[in-house]
């Protein structure tokens, strides 16, 4: 039989010889390939090995894992990225958050003061939570999530495409809030300055474009309408809450509001009618504005009927203007802002809870027992 070899574009020299039937019995001829010229040394193809008998395999291998540590690499240098800017963030809302839950006034380095003004609006208040609160919480997912998937272990099976599609998410109704809250900032707030919440809008706007180029315009294309729905219900949400919100001016020579009287919707209870009636007995006085909310939310802890009670001062009875000054009890007072209380000689700033109210005027658990029995 003929011996066959595979060899692939190589030269070399052959040779055939016939062989002769064993038997009597005729045979079909045969050739049998000899060996006998093949050369003693291998054969060697320059165009398809390495030279020096060297495998192509471990430079492929080496090449494809190149490859991939310099995508991990790369992917690795975007999260970071995302956990710094994350990390701002929060140092920028919570400094906010503190500033909001103890009424201190912000530091406010330009604009002449008016990040105060801003934070004690109707418009820091999103549904009853202070917008730092929502905004450190917003930061710190991010922060989380982007040092996950920066180290691929993403927790409850989460895969890393899910958990990109998550981050853009949550950076999409980040950079939608942000800009519905310029607009506030340029229309309801006009002139009034917020160095905090640009540097916050910045870092939302910044946080989504780096999502974005994560996430690549392919991707994209499959959740945009979900993204453009996400928006659409954050805006959404934020114009229902800020539907009975007003408007602050910038300026306090910008300022032109007429006189208008507040009401409270609140019923009293037997407790804060006591206390109100106590505190108006040992010449507390309550001073306030008009057109201040705290003010306002200060009265409806006490409700309608004991509101009546309060010894309250209101400093601007004929509406301010241009012009126009606090009422001389409220400087005699040294009164700088509302809601202001005074009792036994001790001034006490912001929103006060009953509780401490009635400590700091001595109105023991007696009198409220007692004002529960007449009721």
């Amino acid at each position: 039989m003929a011996r066959f070899v595979s060899v692939s574009s190589c030269q070399f020299h052959f040779g055939f010889r016939e062989v002769s039937p064993p038997s009597v019995t005729s045979y079909p001829r045969r050739f049998e390939v000899s060996d006998r010229r093949f050369p003693a040394i291998p054969i060697k193809c320059s165009s398809s090995e390495p030279e020096n008998g060297e495998d192509s395999t471990p430079s492929l291998s080496s090449s494809s894992s190149s490859s991939t540590s310099e995508v991990s690499t790369s992917d690795s240098s975007a999260y970071n990225w995302y956990t710094g800017i994350g990390g701002i963030g929060m140092l920028d809302t919570a400094y906010l958050t503190y500033l909001k839950v103890t009424g201190s006034d912000a530091f406010c380095p330009i604009g002449g003061g008016t990040c105060g003004d801003v934070l004690n609006s109707d418009y820091a208040v999103v549904f009853g939570v202070p917008l730092p609160v929502i905004g450190f919480v917003m930061y710190g997912l991010v922060t989380a999530l982007s040092a996950e998937l920066g180290e691929g272990n993403l927790p409850f099976g989460i895969s890393k495409t899910n958990g990109r599609f998550a981050l853009f998410g949550i950076t999409t109704a980040m950079a939608s809030a942000s800009a519905y809250f310029l607009y506030i900032l340029s229309t309801k707030l006009s002139g009034s300055s917020c160095l905090y919440c640009l540097v916050s809008a910045f870092l939302s706007f910044s946080l989504f474009f780096l999502s974005v180029k994560d996430v690549k315009l392919q991707e994209i294309q499959q959740v945009v309408g979900l993204q453009i729905c996400l928006a659409i219900i954050v805006v959404a949400s934020l114009t229902a809450s800020y539907s009975t919100a007003q408007p602050i001016p910038s300026r306090s020579g910008d300022i032109e509001l007429p006189y208008f009287k507040t009401e409270i919707t609140s019923a009293s209870s037997p407790y804060a009618i006591a206390l109100a009636k106590h505190l108006n007995s040992i010449g507390a006085k309550m001073y306030g504005a008009f057109w201040c909310s705290h003010c306002l939310e200060q009265k409806e802890m006490f409700g309608r009927e004991a509101a009546k009670q309060l010894n309250y001062v209101e400093c601007f009875p004929d509406g301010y203007k241009k012009g126009t000054k606090i009422l001389k009890a409220c400087a005699d007072a040294g009164i700088e802002g509302f809601p202001t209380w005074i009792i036994n000689d001790q001034v006490l700033s912001g929103e006060i809870e009953l509780a401490e109210l009635a400590e700091m005027s001595g109105f023991s658990l007696d009198q409220a027992n007692e004002a529960s029995q007449l009721q």
